[in-house]
């Protein structure tokens, strides 16, 4: 059915009552006037017709800011990867807008209860507009929801009806339709290449089953609704600032979910975060009931509660919780195209979404307005008693004794700040808790409005609660998958590998407040220095001077050994070294290498070394400039891909060459050092063909670097003469192989655990982990492991664990934690707890004159456990280093 739009409305002269339910879109009661420009005049379709391209929402969004000023303000506050506007608009009446700049000051003040006493809270309370942000399309083929919130913002402009009226009178609707432009301009531009003279509804339709990568994830594949903790995307990040302009009081991210599912609103599943409060989980019910009323009168489904749990504070549906707003999931069955053949024989149309996105957010924007004083009263009180929760709680200080990876804990201290966390970094020495700190150590106090936050960041572990655990283990042993939909652990000071103490007092000493750049501010010392200059290794600024250097031609050296120079300083496995014998001109591009990588240089007047390897040893190399190609496309997990592509070009400046599998055969791989396998999410050797394979083994050999990252490693175990020496492991079982006899003798269960034991099939899989954070210890002596301290957490997600490499085929030099140790944060089946002790995290083994390293987990996952980061780097640079082609 073609979808209408209320612009046929139009062509009467002054008001014109809403079109039939059947038209998009539809809200009881609406009245339009005919001033306003419709998405039909400016598209040239209606809404609802077309899957519109983030160019076209953006010239709507264009238009009526520019056509109506006093009613609508249009905000650009930054660019995606490839240069398109991120922009918000806000709507409200004439007079709210008018004051806005005002309005959002007041928000800003009523949210720091430090510097307000309670008679200014509560006129702000009486005084300020509810306020609502809308965001849509974070996902950018779950199209729906952008389409939606243009319509909305046509509706608000143009409708003239008492309930509109009342809604914008004390209400902020702030909408942000693309969260991810780059991601939905992919989705469009290849939904249309494929359809023909009719739109098909037949879910194996090309129009419906998206080529690699598809349209979720954005320009670097991230999946930008698992960013909000981290802050490595630009469309995050500047949404998480933009936030912090407004503090809006609910904020709705809105998805789409399989075409055959309704739509999901509030209260969301359980497990709920402990540090959600009881008065916001109130709030989202609110939402929820209101939602229901208008979806009851219309006779649209909806579910709640069954998934979308409110557990991970990393989702857009979480962060603002701990600021203190309401903030939740919608979720519409998407037809992922025009039209979608259900399971039951229906047709759901790309209508059908706009259209119940659109009831959802008009009734969001209802339960505001009505509940606003309410609201209002809650964020702040949320703020006051986070506040207070700070100076009483038995932690009442994190501090950070920053004695190594400099660039890690300014990059950790600029995402806290960017979060809207004050940090200190002192600047004196001085003594909390018994222990003592030098200048330099950060402070982060827990007396803040963003107590709540703080705790869920820096903690190690945020526990789920021990009743929905319980039903987990039951659900196991009925075979039934568990309801943990996402990690379970997401510590940052785990995932940066950096000591973090807490204290049971403030701490008070002279210091600075730290602000939000994240990059190390270089530096050289004696830069006049005769002989040239050492680098220490062991963070990511050095990582990215040593990018810099080789893409400029310089000769750099790395010793495999920790050394102590004439100078008295003993430096870590991995320190770079620059000489001016092997570089003219060092004296002028040393100075520029650490202003633009952050890193900290040391000049030198000899090589004289004191202990451990000279410069001309054989255990320093020289450092290649390694040229590196990473598969990119089918059967590569997409977001695998992109994070080991963007910790290297992002991360380190170094460029990366993507290969298609499809293209290795008539590749020149001769032409690449280092080839990237990233995880796949579908069969290498099927897609790869023998010949391919062959390749790849040919070109290792011959000196290549092949590294393989999480379960891409299974792919290396394979075959007759395997390229890495381990083996997966089955689930830890005491079942025998079933006899072949259709009757075997009798047994006697004496007791329930007997029962279970004999309900496991044979060789089962091991259970699979949801994410937790693993400790594992690392063999310093090996050259992979240069610059990188003596344990490490890393993330460890599904159920893929390998049996160790025998000394005779490699070296196993990052092993988990035994299992009294494993666990660093989060949650784990006790069965895998014990299998994953003492297993391989980082194997590698040399073949011919090359190296094949393999990652068992994830390093770059979601490219937020940055302590994995400089393994990553080690694997590249180094693995090219102590591979011997003959160059």
């Amino acid at each position: 059915m073609r979808a209408l739009y209320l612009a046929s409305c139009l062509a009467f002269p002054t008001l014109a009552m809403a079109a039939s339910p059947t038209t998009v879109p539809f809200f009881p009661d609406s009245q339009y006037h005919n001033d306003v420009v419709s998405i039909e005049q400016r598209l040239g379709h209606a809404l609802g017709e077309r899957i519109s391209a983030p160019a076209e929402i953006l010239s709507y969004f264009e238009t009526l800011a520019s056509s109506y000023p006093e009613r609508i303000k249009l905000v650009k506050y930054g660019e995606s990867w490839q240069g398109r506007p991120l922009f918000y608009a806000v709507i409200g009446s004439a007079d709210n807008l008018a004051k806005l700049d005002r309005l959002e000051s007041d928000m800003r003040r009523l949210a720091d209860p430090r510097n307000l006493n309670k008679a200014s809270a509560d006129a702000l309370i009486n005084s300020l507009p509810a306020s609502v942000w809308l965001a849509g399309g974070v996902h950018g083929n779950e199209i729906s929801p952008p389409e939606a919130l243009m319509g909305l913002a046509y509706h608000l402009l143009a409708d003239q009806s008492a309930q509109t009226k009342a809604i914008l009178a004390n209400t902020l609707v702030y909408i942000e339709p693309m969260q991810n432009p780059d991601g939905r301009n992919r989705f469009v531009s290849r939904y249309y290449a494929t359809v023909g003279i009719a739109h098909s509804a037949d879910r194996f339709s090309a129009e419906q089953n998206e080529p690699w990568p598809n349209g979720r994830t954005n320009h670097y594949l991230f999946d930008m609704n698992r960013d909000w903790i981290s802050l490595t995307q630009p469309e995050i990040k500047n949404q998480v600032r933009v936030l912090q302009q407004m503090f809006p009081l609910i904020f709705v991210d809105s998805h789409e979910m399989g075409g055959d599912q309704s739509f999901y609103f509030s209260p969301e599943a359980e497990p709920y975060n402990p540090l959600v409060t009881g008065a916001q989980r109130e709030s989202l019910d609110w939402l929820g009931q209101n939602n229901a009323k208008w979806f009851d009168q219309l006779g649209y489904d909806y579910f709640t509660r069954e998934i979308f749990d409110a557990m991970y504070p990393g989702y857009g549906a979480s962060w603002p919780l701990y600021y203190g707003g309401i903030a939740t999931t919608y979720e519409m069955g998407s037809a992922r195209g025009h039209n979608y053949r259900r399971t039951d024989g229906s047709i759901l149309t790309y209508a059908d979404g706009v259209q119940r996105n659109f009831i959802a957010y008009m009734s969001t924007l209802e339960t505001a307005s009505k509940r606003a004083k309410d609201l209002l009263q809650r964020f702040y009180s949320y703020r006051q008693t986070s506040l207070t929760q700070g100076e009483k709680d038995g932690i009442r200080s994190y501090i950070f004794p920053a004695t190594r990876d400099a660039a890690g804990h300014q990059k950790l201290m600029g995402v806290l700040t960017q979060h809207g966390i004050t940090v200190n970094q002192a600047t004196a020495d001085f003594r909390a808790c018994g222990n003592s700190y030098q200048q330099g150590a950060y402070v982060v106090n827990t007396a803040q409005p963003t107590y709540q936050l703080i705790r869920n960041l820096l903690d190690d572990d945020v526990k789920m609660a021990e009743a929905f655990i319980a039903r987990q283990q039951d659900r196991r042993s009925k075979n039934l998958p568990d309801e943990i939909y996402d990690v379970t652990a997401w510590s940052l000071p785990l995932m940066y590998n950096l000591e973090v103490n807490r204290c049971n007092r403030a701490v008070d000493v002279a210091s600075i407040t730290v602000g939000p750049d994240t990059k190390l501010a270089g530096k050289v010392t004696d830069a006049d220095a005769r002989y040239g200059y050492i680098v220490p290794w062991g963070d990511m600024a050095a990582a990215r001077l040593l990018s810099h250097a080789l893409q400029q031609g310089l000769t750099v050296k790395s010793s495999d050994l920790p050394f102590t120079h004439s100078n008295g300083v003993r430096y870590p496995a991995g320190s770079l070294i620059l000489s001016h014998a092997d570089n003219p001109q060092l004296a002028t591009k040393i100075q520029q290498l650490a202003q633009s990588s952050g890193a900290h240089v040391t000049g030198i007047n000899s090589s004289w070394i004191k202990d451990g390897p000279n410069f001309g040893s054989g255990n320093v190399q020289n450092i290649p400039n390694a040229r590196v190609a990473l598969l990119w496309d089918e059967p590569a997990n997409p977001l695998s891909a992109g994070s080991a592509r963007f910790i290297l070009e992002q991360g380190i400046d170094y460029p990366v060459t993507a290969i298609r599998p499809a293209q290795l055969l008539r590749a020149e791989l001769r032409h690449y050092d280092v080839l990237i396998m990233p995880a796949s999410q579908g069969n290498y050797k099927q897609a790869l063909g023998a010949q391919a394979q062959q390749k790849i083994h040919d070109f290792v050999s011959r000196g290549g670097v092949l590294v393989a990252l999480g379960n891409a490693t299974d792919w290396l175990i394979q075959g007759e003469k395997p390229l890495l020496n381990s083996k997966r492991e089955f689930k830890v079982s005491e079942q025998k192989k079933p006899e072949a006899e259709a009757q075997v003798a009798g047994m006697l269960l004496e007791s329930r655990e007997l029962y279970q034991q004999r309900l496991e099939a044979f060789q089962a899989q091991p259970d699979s982990v949801s994410g937790f954070l693993a400790r594992a210890e690392v063999d310093q002596d090996h050259w992979l492991t240069a610059g990188v301290p003596a344990n490490v957490n890393s993330i460890f997600v599904g159920n893929f664990i390998y049996q160790p490499l025998t000394l005779a085929h490699g070296r196993n030099v990052l092993t988990f934690a035994s299992p009294e140790k494993l666990v660093a944060g989060g949650f784990v089946w006790e069965e895998n707890r014990q299998q994953i002790a003492h297993k391989p995290l980082l194997m590698v083994q040399a073949q011919g004159r090359g190296q094949v390293i393999a990652f068992t987990q994830e390093p770059n996952f979601r490219a937020y456990v940055d302590g994995m980061h400089l393994l990553y780097i080690n694997a590249v640079f180094r693995g090219a280093a102590h591979a011997t082609p003959l160059r």
